[in-house]
């Protein structure tokens, strides 16, 4: 304001126009409030163009079970190799694949939590025990392959699972239970903020003795019940740097030790990960991060006739490197625009003991380094209501240091290979469009391809599993998918959302293990896996009442002109798969829920000779306030105590979990 503007005004005029200087500059001064999320960059417009489904943090919080996989499973096509969870199965079978694109039980799938792939190194299974549902805010399900941050390995799609922050947790939490047959379930969280930020110290510890695994007709002096016990624990922090950079770190350690089927049948995993993030938001947004995976697992197999161990499979030290950065530069407000890189590398080895009679006859390691850099490209652009979306990724992957050694008890070498070293470029590309009909209803479709390379497991582990011995093939070619899919997603009111998608995905050189002879089979690139299918999600909400439901129906073959398994379906994958859960929350301290789920019938084997039947489980869970911060915890397994086999190996049968009741109580400090 000018000298001779100001002596225009009036006293009092002239007072406010100070004031309102003063003011603005008071504003300036005030620093810029800093948010800190805890999570990476947000989603981009056009990822809608894809099957996507979120399980949200009170979902997963009422599960029966209380484990992760028992969460996902809400997610209709959502399948481990077999029907039984983490406290029953071998870890090594936890693989995770989508769309019946099964057949063995390696991950076709890419799990990440908090941007960081959680696939052992070595097999590629999930260590779900490790992964607490009550620590995470959510999980995001996409079918289909995907082209952007470590891409290479989403050929059945991503599982994308994000950490709960210290508002979502509360300053802490903690959960007893035991159910009844003795067992015990303790977890808990502390969430302090510190400044602007915020760290999570968690734990969990779940031990039992388990129940019988085998039918009572089949059962044996040697037989015991599926003995569990395992523990996590874990530390992250986040904090900002800047108004609109933040540091996110983790470090967590676990340990898992099972009993499977009979005495000595002992198997476990452990690890200790560490990561650390950087994010920027704001209008150069970044996303960088880097972590370490130091695995182990171990193993040994009892003879189902003389009940002996036939082999010990003492260590598989293994050893995930990786990172990857993202940039996305303001090229406008109708353009999204992603570029990247990504690294990944697996080493590993198996160290094992085979028995003859009951006795070491030998030692025997195999293993060598994957490795795979990625580069990749993405854009999104808005044209009003189009959405258009395209992404194109380069892939050099090796395959470096294959060896394999037989030793007798002496030392003597009575075999030693060292395989040939390979690499090569792979490109994938995905391309999409959502349009928004009307506030009420969107249209998609999509294209895709992708790859995933051999694990160092199918390349050069053999394994047993009586009477079937299962061959490695360190000469294993990379899976290559190609998919296309459309459907929409219709909100017909704000309490009611209904998406349906028709999808056709098949991965060529597919790996699965192919029957040789009655008790040999060996990992091979068939021509391909083809699936073919719809996939339902809804949900409702009246009031207090909420339904969530998911269905999915697939018609999978595999094609093997020339081979026996021509024209069959993959191995342990159901045409069937629809979840549903109720839940009722009439006022803040009572939660009743309700789950009912049905898995169809899917075979043992790749020949189709033995069928595991299909099967519908019950689940319930109750939360109840009791006074302040403490409620009482109610949860029930398999209401009705079906039946759910989840092995047929000629004739020789193990089941999942029978009806288990769960009581405890959860407290809650905010």
């Amino acid at each position: 304001m000018s000298p001779k503007n100001a002596a225009g005004l009036s006293p009092l005029a002239l007072m406010a126009a100070l004031a309102c200087a003063s003011s603005a500059q008071a504003q300036e001064a005030v620093p810029e409030p800093i948010i800190v999320t805890g999570r990476g960059l947000d989603t981009a417009p056009a990822d809608p163009a894809y099957s996507v489904q979120t399980i949200a943090r009170e979902q997963l919080l009422i599960t029966a079970s209380g484990r992760l996989e028992d969460a996902l499973a809400s997610v209709a096509g959502f399948q481990q190799f077999r029907r039984s969870d983490s406290r029953s199965s071998n870890p090594s079978a936890q693989g995770i694949t989508l769309r019946a694109l099964g057949g063995n039980a390696t991950s076709r799938t890419l799990v990440l939590l908090d941007g960081v792939p959680q696939a052992d190194p070595f097999f590629g299974f999930i260590p779900f025990s490790a992964i607490p549902p009550e620590q995470l805010a959510s999980a995001r399900v996409q079918r289909g392959g995907g082209s952007g941050a470590f891409g290479a390995g989403a050929v059945a799609g991503t599982i994308d699972l994000a950490s709960a922050d210290a508002d979502q947790l509360g300053l802490f939490g903690g959960t007893a239970l035991v159910d009844d047959r003795g067992e015990t379930e303790l977890s808990g969280t502390l969430a302090p903020k510190i400044g602007a930020g915020f760290a999570v110290i968690s734990g969990r510890w779940d031990r039992g003795r388990g129940f019988f695994t085998t039918p009572a007709s089949e059962r044996v002096p040697a037989t015991v019940r599926a003995r569990y016990e395992s523990w996590s624990v874990g530390v992250r922090a986040v904090a900002p740097l800047t108004p609109d950079i933040e540091l996110q770190a983790r470090v967590q350690l676990f340990r898992d030790e099972r009993t499977l089927r009979f005495a000595g049948a002992d198997t476990g995993a452990r690890g200790e990960d560490a990561s650390v993030r950087l994010v920027r938001r704001g209008p150069w947004q970044f996303d960088v991060l880097g972590y370490i995976q130091k695995r182990d697992f171990h193993n040994v197999v009892i003879s189902a006739r003389t009940f002996l161990p036939t082999l010990d499979q003492r260590a598989t030290p293994a050893t995930g490197l990786g990172g990857k950065i993202e940039l996305r530069p303001p090229v406008g407000t109708a353009h999204v625009l992603r570029i990247g890189a990504d690294w990944r590398s697996a080493e590993g080895r198996t160290e094992e003991s085979p028995y003859t009679n009951g006795r070491i006859s030998g030692y025997r390691s195999a293993g060598g380094t994957n490795s795979d850099v990625g580069f990749y490209a993405e854009d999104d652009w808005t044209l009003g209501a189009l959405v258009l979306t395209a992404g194109a990724r380069a892939d050099r992957w090796t395959v470096r240091n294959g060896a394999f050694e037989d030793l007798t008890t002496t030392g003597v070498v009575r075999s030693a290979i060292a395989f040939p070293n390979r690499a090569g470029w792979n490109g994938s590309f995905r391309g999409g469009a959502v349009f928004n009909v009307s506030s009420t209803l969107a249209l998609r479709a999509s294209a895709y391809t992708g790859l995933r390379q051999p694990t160092l497991n199918e390349l050069y582990r053999s394994f047993t599993v009586f009477p079937i011995t299962t061959r490695a093939n360190a000469a294993l070619k990379n899976e290559r998918l190609r998919g296309f899919e459309g459907g929409f997603d219709w909100h017909p009111v704000p309490a009611v959302t209904f998406s349906a998608t028709a999808f056709d995905n098949k991965v060529r050189d597919a790996i699965a293990n192919v029957t040789i002879d009655a008790t040999t089979r060996e990992r091979r690139n068939v021509g391909a896996v083809a699936a073919r299918g719809l996939e339902f999600s809804g949900e409702a909400k009246s009031g207090a009442f909420s339904l969530i439901a998911s269905a999915s129906y697939t018609e999978a073959k595999v094609e093997a002109p020339g081979n026996a398994l021509n024209g069959k379906r993959p191995a342990q994958t159901p045409r069937w798969a629809v979840s549903a859960t109720a839940a009722w929350r009439p006022r803040a301290d009572l939660t009743l829920a309700f789950t009912a789920r049905h898995t169809g019938t899917q075979f043992e084997d790749d020949l189709e000779t033995t069928a595991l039947p299909p099967v519908t489980v019950f689940n319930a869970f109750a939360q109840v306030l009791l006074a302040g911060p403490l409620s009482l915890i109610l949860r029930a397994e398999n209401l009705t105590d079906a039946a759910v086999v989840t092995r047929n190996s000629g004739g020789s049968i193990d089941l999942g979990t029978p009806r288990t009741l769960w009581a405890g109580v959860r407290v809650a400090l905010r």
